[in-house]
């Protein structure tokens, strides 16, 4: 007998949760540095070409595997080709890598925010015991030699300057480094565990685990806050933004268009990057998620709304931190490009740099870290829940026996996640942490997203996913996601994986140049996921019928999907089908 699976109490639960899972950190940090970087305002073009041709067909695509098969991104694909399960499988490995490492952010942010609730932000100047010698907040003088001109005579003459050595650093820069990391020389040393990062790091596993143990039902009732506050935040930064002095001066950094830069193959392989990273394509999430939806739920509103509140998102984001950089180059009397960053860098150096300087500092400072941890935690919500719903639909009957209860699935898994986090809190973590996050999924993620779309888009067919939409929905989709999941998707993103790889350079941290054994051990981790796709092969081939070699292909080739499922039917069976319209071209 099989077990009715659990779907989600409201559609408005799925759809917050959906958007949650997309609209994450990237939106706040990566984005706004990318439209800077790779032409401004010219960078919305491609963003928004890739973002109608790759971007919405294939989460189309995925919420339309998830919803029909019911199952995770494994059990999904194995269900679609069994050739490529492996693919599914590699995405669960991302998804693992990725909690791993996520979480830490989340309690970086946990951290600020704690740190906020003083009468002064400790990022405000260098009077502390634990600043280093080297943060200089330009309270403290040089003596410098500068030409002198009195009465027309040119003198040199030793004055007091407040210019900033060489070398230094600011108090936010230093606090990130030298009090919240205990930043070590590199990832050689890796130092001792940050006992207060440690245990914060539990905490947002406690979190975690309190806010998906109950299965969608319970999650579904988190999202409404933690999927809506973000908002709430980035509009009050942007109002903010814009009324400070130098914000417009930001703001035209980051749309002024240079169209010059368009003829740049990396900017067509960042705006596609960022859609991927961003709508969460190929991590699992988005088919987990849609496998808890009723049978006969509207995909294309789906689409629809996740797609234009994430892109939405991205522009807002980017006015407003734009807004506050072109703000603080004008305190600091310099130009946007000396202080814009990426990443870690942008919002836990640059952002609480510029609230020292308004008004009533700490209530924007907790407004914004406690934003950065409900965009966090949202992501962090799905990413788990890809691990726990594979193992739970492929290995059901052995947590019945042995964990009895689901609950105790979900303890398991967040603990395990959370001991092999801890590195990332260690002197030496951040390191750690970068290689991390630069191997897992960004190398890896377009080879595991074009094998994927092969497998749902030729093997098993455009054709037939499209009949499958109108069984659940009552209408096929139009034929522009036809041809795309048959022609341009798969064709863009071999194409955006043959640049990256073409362009591929050692990773390396700002200055600091990874040793041989740390990229092998990047190396290493993006393998972990790519490694799944053979091995998937191989075992699906072992396990199919077949009197010979041939003929066991064929069969890795067909889907044990029947043509046609009703909300009635209790489990799928192999039916007698064609193998697909992709494998009839070839023979």
């Amino acid at each position: 007998m099989v077990a009715e699976r659990e779907t989600w109490s409201k559609k408005l639960e799925f759809i917050l949760a959906a958007i949650g899972y997309s609209v994450g950190l990237g939106n706040v940090w990566r984005f706004p540095y990318l439209c800077f970087q790779s032409g401004g305002g010219a960078f919305l073009f491609p963003f928004f070409l890739m973002l109608i041709l790759c971007g919405v067909p294939l989460l189309y695509m995925e919420l339309a595997v998830g919803q029909y098969t019911q199952q995770g991104p494994v059990g999904a694909l194995a269900k679609i080709c069994p050739l490529f399960k492996g693919a599914g499988l590699a995405t669960v490995v991302i998804s693992f890598l990725f909690t791993t490492y996520y979480n830490v952010i989340i309690s970086w942010s946990f951290y600020y925010l704690f740190s906020s609730f003083s009468g002064e932000l400790p990022w405000s100047h260098c009077n502390h015991d634990w600043n280093s010698p080297n943060c200089w907040d330009g309270s403290k003088s040089q003596s410098v030699l500068k030409n002198i001109t009195i009465n027309s005579v040119t003198m040199l003459q030793n004055v007091t300057d407040f210019v900033k050595p060489n070398g230094s650093v600011s108090p936010t820069e230093d606090f990130f480094e030298s009090k919240m990391l205990r930043k070590s020389s590199g990832i050689e040393e890796m130092g001792n565990l940050n006992w207060d990062l440690s245990l914060i790091l539990l905490l947002c596993w406690v979190i975690v685990y309190f806010c998906i143990w109950k299965g969608p039902k319970g999650t579904g009732k988190v999202v409404y806050f933690t999927a809506t506050f973000p908002f709430l935040v980035l509009i009050i930064l942007l109002v903010r933004g814009v009324t400070l002095p130098g914000s417009w001066n930001g703001i035209m950094y980051f749309i002024w268009p240079k169209w010059e830069l368009l003829a740049d193959p990396k900017v067509w392989v960042y705006a596609a990057a960022q859609n991927f990273n961003s709508l969460g394509i190929a991590f699992g999430g988005i088919i987990t998620m849609s496998s808890y939806n009723k049978f006969n739920n509207n995909i294309m509103k789906d689409v629809l709304t996740i797609a234009v509140v994430d892109a939405v998102t991205c522009i807002v984001a980017g006015l407003a931190i734009f807004a506050t950089l072109g703000y603080l180059a004008e305190n600091q009397q310099t130009d946007v490009t000396n202080v814009i960053k990426q990443g870690p860098g942008l919002v836990f150096i640059i952002y609480p740099e510029a609230f020292t300087t308004m008004p009533v500092p700490q209530l924007f400072s907790v407004a914004f870290f406690f934003m950065l941890i409900c965009l966090g935690i949202d992501s962090q919500f799905a990413s788990v829940e890809v691990i726990v719903t594979t193992l739970n639909d492929h290995f059901g009957e052995y947590v019945e026996k042995y964990l009895k209860r689901k609950e105790v699935l979900v303890f398991v898994v967040c603990a395990f996640s959370f001991l092999c986090g801890l590195p990332n809190v260690a002197q030496g973590g951040l390191y750690f942490f970068s290689l991390l996050d630069h191997y897992a999924a960004a190398v890896s993620l377009m080879y595991l997203a074009f094998f994927e779309v092969i497998a749902i888009t030729w093997i098993y067919g455009a054709n037939r996913l499209s009949k499958n939409v109108k069984e659940m929905n009552g209408s096929t989709p139009y034929r522009f996601f036809t041809f795309c999941w048959y022609f341009l998707s798969p064709v863009l993103i071999f194409v955006i994986w043959l640049f990256s790889m073409i362009m591929y350079k050692p990773f390396k941290l700002d200055d600091y140049d990874y040793p041989d054994w740390a990229t092998a051990l990047g190396w290493f981790f993006a393998l972990l996921s790519v490694i799944c796709v053979p091995l998937g092969m191989a075992h699906a081939f072992y396990m199919a019928k077949g009197d010979n070699l041939w003929q066991r292909f064929k069969n890795t080739l067909k889907s044990p999907l029947p043509d046609s499922v009703s909300q009635s039917c209790p489990s799928y069976y192999t039916g007698d089908i064609i193998i697909s319209n992709a494998y009839q071209m070839v023979g």
